[in-house]
């Protein structure tokens, strides 16, 4: 049987909520332990709670803590021709890519897939020269808050950023999407498996999609492995240990004849990985 609630201790958690928002709280944390108190008197959910967190954590942050390093940008060269640049588009499946001058630290401009379209076309004789498409780099500190981020991305209607150094060295980029992920968690994408299924097959049997909440036991059921399931409950608590951090998106590891690839993370957790036997 559940239990009745009490009218006062209602009434008396309701003023102290309303005094946190009439008056200044003595610091974040404070705040922090009232919602949460809130959540679980089922005033909101859990999801609300995560993305009132993640404001705090936004305002935290800074560019570096969640850029994509340098050495794993998808960039194409200024002087490729539309043909060279297809397979690096299509096996990314980006929309957006930062185009490169003579080093990674030369960068000319952001060009846009859709942009590309009108050459693929059999009919179009228009000679392709990438500086009539080529969008600006919008070029940040790593030092920026994501806060301050999030807005200039509003502002100039910018979806990407070339994140450079103290000395003006390209040290990595990020997308809004970055940004918005540590407020609402992992954004669906086309990676994205059904709600129902840990583990799938590519189309062409090549590799496996599996969620990093992956059960161990599970996982080892499905590829035939004996991972230990002692330490780690999941495949990705598993995955993160040996990175000794949690991974950023693109970066690899072998373990035990499988290289788990991160597709999906945010600055806490891992989300999805891309699994192949090596």
């Amino acid at each position: 049987m559940g239990t009745t609630p009490d009218p006062a201790a209602e009434k008396n958690w309701l003023d102290r909520l309303g005094q946190v928002f009439l008056s200044e709280p003595k610091d974040r944390e404070e705040l922090v332990t009232i919602l949460r108190e809130a959540h679980e008197r089922n005033l909101f959910d859990t999801s609300a709670l995560a993305m009132i967190e993640g404001v705090f954590q936004v305002s935290e942050l800074q560019v570096r803590d969640i850029m994509i390093p340098r050495s794993q940008m998808v960039v194409v060269e200024e002087e490729n021709s539309v043909q060279e640049m297809l397979p690096t588009i299509i096996e990314s499946a980006h929309s957006r890519f930062p185009v490169i001058g003579d080093s990674r630290d030369e960068v000319v401009g952001v060009l846009l897939a859709k942009d590309l379209l009108r050459f693929l076309s059999e009919q179009n004789t228009e000679e392709f020269n990438i500086k009539d498409i080529l969008r600006s780099a919008f070029i940040v500190p790593e030092s920026k808050r994501l806060n301050i981020l999030l807005n200039e991305f509003r502002n100039t209607r910018n979806h990407m950023a070339i994140i450079v150094d103290e000395y003006a060295g390209v040290s990595g980029l990020v997308t809004i999407e970055d940004v918005l992920e540590q407020i609402v968690g992992d954004i669906t994408d086309e990676h994205d498996l059904e709600e129902d299924k840990y583990i799938t097959y590519s189309e062409d049997d090549k590799y496996a999609l599996v969620k990093a909440l992956t059960p161990i036991e599970e996982f080892n059921e499905f590829f035939e492995s004996s991972f230990k399931d002692n330490e780690f409950d999941t495949i990705g608590g598993l995955v993160t240990n040996n990175f000794g951090c949690v991974p950023k998106r693109n970066e690899s590891v072998v373990i035990d004849g499988f290289k788990f690839e991160v597709i999906s993370a945010d600055s806490r957790r891992l989300h999805l990985l891309k699994v192949t036997r090596v």
